[in-house]
């Protein structure tokens, strides 16, 4: 299941970044668990690919969660890191999800609100709807734009990127993702997946400003196929 650097799906490579479409299961960067990151085998993949000595540079932008698929950014240069980094920060990386909930939102489209809060010891965000300690305002515009057999494919896009932000808010109103059984869904997925998936990035090219616009496939299973 998890990647190795042959058969790491990059979606856009440049001197500058490489975008990659990251399957469920691997995590981003090194953890506790001492699994392999993905940072290592996309630095295995450019170490080979350009026949590169030494140490290479890859400069990781952003995350996503271990059992999220989509898509990640990293950085081949300092200089693209910092921009990068500024611009995720400054919200102009646009980031679009795709979720497979089993209850449908009330609404067909809304933009939900809310305050999170981490809690570091069950690494677990609580959805407030009010303002309390530590929290932090988290914000995304969803709609529905399918209806499956038993699910429903949500569109997400993210206008704050918070820890587990949509998985929280949407169990919060009670649409809890496929699989997220630390959100509450009543049944986990057989690979330990969830169904949420980084499916669009739209971001100016740190160095040579064009529009840049990627889609990440989505994962091979008959749910995700059915949303195709």
């Amino acid at each position: 299941m998890h990647s190795t650097k042959e058969n790491l799906q990059v979606l856009h490579e440049d001197n500058h970044i490489i975008v990659v479409n990251k399957r469920a299961g691997d995590i981003v960067q090194g953890d506790k668990t001492g699994d392999k990151p993905l940072s290592d085998i996309v630095k295995e993949y450019i170490k080979e690919k350009y026949k590169k000595p030494g140490n290479v540079f890859l400069g990781t932008v952003h995350r996503l969660d271990r059992p999220t698929s989509g898509i990640i950014i990293f950085a081949r240069t300092s200089k693209a890191l910092e921009r990068l980094n500024k611009m995720l920060r400054d919200k102009e990386i646009k980031k679009t999800y795709w979720a497979v909930v089993k209850n449908s939102p009330k609404k067909n489209k809304d933009t939900l609100v809310h305050f999170l809060k981490k809690n570091p010891k069950n690494n677990k965000s609580t959805a407030h709807i009010k303002e309390i300690t530590n929290s932090k305002k988290a914000i995304l515009h969803y709609k529905i734009i399918k209806k499956l057999d038993n699910y429903f494919l949500l569109e997400i896009d993210l206008e704050t990127g918070r820890h587990h932000q949509i998985r929280s808010q949407l169990s919060t109103i009670g649409s809890t993702i496929k699989g997220d059984l630390k959100y509450g869904a009543p049944r986990s997925n057989k690979d330990g997946s969830i169904h949420l998936h980084a499916r669009k990035i739209q971001f100016t090219h740190p160095v040579s400003k064009e529009t840049i616009e990627i889609v990440a496939s989505t994962p091979k299973n008959p749910i995700w196929d059915a949303c195709n």
